[in-house]
This record gives structure tokens, C-alpha cells and sequence, in this order.
């Protein structure tokens, strides 16, 4: 990449607004200190109202002892508060904040709300199906149904430089579908959707942060820290599991914020693959969906029906053991993330490398998902809570 437009990065005063880390720090770190009693006292909650995932429930179902499965709940206190609570401040005392950032919340102060609403939603569907299991097109019907309401009534619009709703509602409610599912299928051993689900909150409010987009970014730095306080307790050996709750909601989450950082400056880029950024930021969980989809149909099994063909069950068949597994996964998370980040600036070679680069790397993850031949082991398989 030439000197020029990476040096045009570091000039752009939207590049660098470290006039407002403090407030991203602190809603990080609000977030972040609300999960650690949450968590515990939702434990608590679900094992005196039976929301517990019990063993070999179903055939995919192999962990050793029943666990709380009320995590989201957990994941939703800790998000929302630090939410209401910011929104209360700048309505109550709009002078001991920047003028720009009270402005910019009452432009937005609708779609905050829709997005608490449908977030609320999305946690009380997954709430129900923890509890009662229920039939998966119902479920889908849900899904579809808060995906409809943030798009219809939050505004929420995937363009992709077309702005007709003919193309953004469609692409709009299958993107919130999509990412729910996707979450929900990469919830299958200890700490791995949640934490993959913070790493990627992270770089979202990175992408965010560079442009200038307060609400965004202090949006998505409430929910990286909302998830890194629960994978406290939910790292192996998990004490609590966020269930289809946790799964739906950050999942939802993550499809918001990636939907509304703007990741085209034409000031600063010269290409628009910087649009393809949340596929690179959720790379690994995006992959891992389509995969066992594509598996689960050439078996002739539902799609929605949990089995162990996700690639961490293929690094612990390789012979990892599942914390090993869950961190490479993150790490490769990490990698596709910060693979992302250039293409807010870089032209369109340094984005053509970016992409070859990332092409690979699933390349290198299709190998070890249809290389591994050995037949999983139930023995071995004992953390395994994903609910389809």
C-alpha cells in the first residue's frame, strides 16, 4: 500500500477521536462489572425455576451435569442497564456531555429503543424455548418477527449502495435472522460463542470508533463487555450456559451493530470493500453455519437439528482437548478481525490481498472440516450444549 493513503488514515480527524475513549472504556467497564453479580444471581434463578440444560435431553446433549441455561438474562441485565442508564443521563443532565453526542442521541433515541425492545424479544423467545423446547418453526417465527420490527419500525437498512427496499428488507431481516442462528449453532462448548461474540463486539466498536460513530461504538463496547463478564463463568468447566437467550440476543446484537457502523469513507478509502468487513469480523461463525448446514443436508437430517460436526468438535477429533479448541478458534477470530480493519482505509490491492488472505484461511478451515474422518466419541464429547 502507498505511503499516501495509509499516512491520509492517521490525518482524518474521524479516525482518531480519543476525546471519547473515556465514555467507550466506561461502558465497557459498566458492562462489564453489572455481569459479575448478574451472572451468579441468574444461576441461582434457573435452578430454582428448572431452566437447567439436562444431559442427554437430546441426542446431541452430552455434558456431564445439569447447568442453568439463564446466561442471557445475565448477558441482557448487564447490556441493558448501562443502556437505559446513558439514555437517562442525557436526557436528565444533556449539559455535562459534548453537544454532538447529546444531538446525535436524540437522532437516534428511537431506534435505541426499538433495538432495547427487539433485544428484550429476543432474550424472552430464547427464554421460552430453554424452558419448553419449542417446535423449531415456531422459534423461526419469532426470529423473523423481531428481525421484521427493527427493520420496519428501528430503521434499521442494509443498503449494499442500492437503497431499495425491494433489496434492503429482505437482505436486512435475513442478515438479523442469519446471525441469530448462526450464534445459536456456535454455542456448542465452553466459552466459545460468547467470547467469539465479545472479540467481535470489540473490532465492531474499533470500526465504529473510526468513524466518528459515538452510538455505535459505545453500543458495541456495552456488549463486548456484557460478554466478556459472563465468560467468566461460562469459560470451561461452565458453571451457567447462555442458552438459546444468550445466543439469540447476541447474536441480534451483533447483526445491529454491524449493520449500522458505516464502514465506506470515501475520504479515506479509495475501494468499497471496507463493506465487507462484517463478514471478515464474523468469518469463523458465519463459516462454521453454512458448513453444518451443508453437512446436516447431505445426511438428509433438518438443518436446525444439533449434531457434532462443528469444527471445534473436529479440532477435539484431531486430538485437542475443548479448551484447546475453543482457543484457536478465538484466535482465528482475532486473526480475521484484524484482517478487517485495513480495508477502512487500503485501496483496492491492499483489499484484494485482505481478501485472498481470508479466502485462505477458510480454505484451511474446509480441510479440517471434511479431512477429519474420525467418528466422534461420546465419551469424549461431554461439554456439547448447542440448542438448535
Amino acid at each position: 500500500m502507498e505511503r499516501g493513503p495509509l499516512l491520509s488514515v492517521f490525518k482524518h480527524e474521524a479516525f482518531f477521536v480519543n476525546r471519547y475513549l473515556w465514555l467507550y472504556a466506561a461502558a465497557f467497564a459498566a458492562s462489564f462489572l453489572i455481569s459479575l453479580p448478574a451472572v451468579p444471581l441468574c444461576r441461582i434463578l434457573a435452578r430454582r425455576t428448572g431452566i437447567m440444560d439436562v444431559p442427554k435431553s437430546e441426542g446431541h446433549k452430552l455434558h456431564g451435569k445439569a447447568t442453568p441455561l439463564l446466561g442471557g438474562v445475565a448477558i441482557l441485565v448487564a447490556w441493558l442497564v448501562p443502556v437505559l442508564a446513558g439514555a437517562v443521563a442525557l436526557l436528565v443532565a444533556p449539559g455535562r456531555f459534548p453537544e454532538e453526542i447529546v444531538g446525535g442521541f436524540h437522532n437516534i433515541s428511537g431506534e435505541l429503543a426499538m433495538i432495547c425492545v427487539c433485544a428484550v424479544a429476543a432474550v424472552v423467545l430464547g427464554v421460552i424455548d430453554d424452558k419448553h423446547a419449542m417446535r423449531a418453526s415456531f422459534k423461526f417465527a419469532g426470529q423473523f418477527l423481531i428481525a421484521f420490527a427493527m427493520v420496519f419500525f428501528g430503521g434499521l437498512h442494509i443498503t449494499l449502495f442500492i437503497p431499495t427496499p425491494l433489496l434492503t428488507v429482505p437482505v436486512s431481516v435475513f442478515w438479523i435472522v442469519f446471525i441469530m442462528n448462526a450464534m445459536n449453532f456456535f454455542d456448542n462448548m465452553d466459552g466459545l460463542s460468547v467470547g467469539t461474540a465479545a472479540i467481535a463486539f470489540v473490532f465492531f466498536a474499533v470500526a465504529a470508533w473510526s468513524g466518528g460513530q459515538f452510538f455505535v461504538a459505545a453500543l458495541s463496547a456495552c456488549s463486548a463487555g456484557a460478554c466478556c463478564g459472563f465468560w467468566l463463568f461460562n469459560k470451561a468447566p461452565a458453571s451457567i450456559f447462555m442458552g438459546d437467550a444468550g445466543s439469540h440476543l447476541v447474536g441480534f446484537l451483533l447483526a445491529v451493530v454491524s449493520a449500522r457502523v458505516t464502514y465506506y469513507n470515501p475520504e479515506v478509502a479509495a475501494a468499497k470493500y471496507s463493506v465487507l468487513i462484517p463478514l471478515f469480523i464474523l468469518a469463523v461463525p458465519i463459516f462454521d453455519a453454512f458448513a453444518v448446514v451443508l453437512i446436516r443436508l447431505h445426511d438428509h437430517k433438518p438443518f436446525y437439528v444439533g449434531d457434532h460436526n462443528h469444527i471445534s468438535h473436529r479440532f477435539v477429533r484431531m486430538g485437542l482437548t475443548r479448551p484447546q479448541a475453543v482457543r484457536i478458534i478465538h484466535l482465528l477470530s482475532v486473526v480475521a478481525g484484524l484482517g478487517a480493519i485495513p480495508l477502512l482505509w487500503g485501496d483496492a490491492r491492499t483489499c484484494f490481498v485482505l481478501l485472498a488472505q481470508g479466502v485462505v484461511i477458510l480454505l484451511i478451515l474446509t480441510l479440517l472440516q471434511f479431512q477429519t474422518i474420525q467418528k466422534p466419541n461420546d465419551n469424549q464429547e461431554t461439554t456439547h450444549h448447542e440448542r438448535s
